[in-house]
């Protein structure tokens, strides 16, 4: 048997917090979410999207402490145009996310975007360019 990619895990210090940000770009978790220690969501493609708290993880991991600095993983984002990757960034900006780098025409043909959820997890904005679509 070959493994396969099926799961990306984040461990979230605030559940709540954590839906609302993700359900901004999209994602659509199960009502009633919040009060769990462990939700779901299936992404295009066929992966699911997981998120357990902090106390979840420890349930099974005592010792399991979060990563100095934040930035435990990131995720990436494709918008339809680069016109979304402003319009997204400024809306998660504006909820009071932070924007760890502000839209931008990058030199590999993109409009790319960084803001962190609130777990501090970078998450890109990209868009291809119209010259390089």
């Amino acid at each position: 048997m070959t493994p396969r990619f099926d799961v990306i895990g984040l461990v979230v210090s605030d559940m709540a917090a954590s839906l609302a940000f993700y359900r901004r770009l999209g994602i659509e978790f199960p009502d009633g979410s919040a009060d769990q220690p462990h939700v779901e969501a299936e992404l295009p493609g066929g992966l699911r999207l997981a998120l357990d708290t902090e106390e979840t993880v420890r349930s099974f991991h005592s010792g399991w402490q979060p990563p100095a600095g934040g930035g435990r993983i990131a995720l990436a984002f494709l918008c339809d145009s680069p016109a979304e990757v402003d319009s997204v960034y400024e809306e998660l900006v504006g909820a009071g996310h932070h924007g760890e780098l502000k839209p931008w025409d990058a030199f590999w043909g993109q409009r790319y975007a960084v803001v962190h959820d609130p777990d501090g997890n970078g998450v890109d904005l990209f868009a291809r360019l119209p010259e390089t679509q």
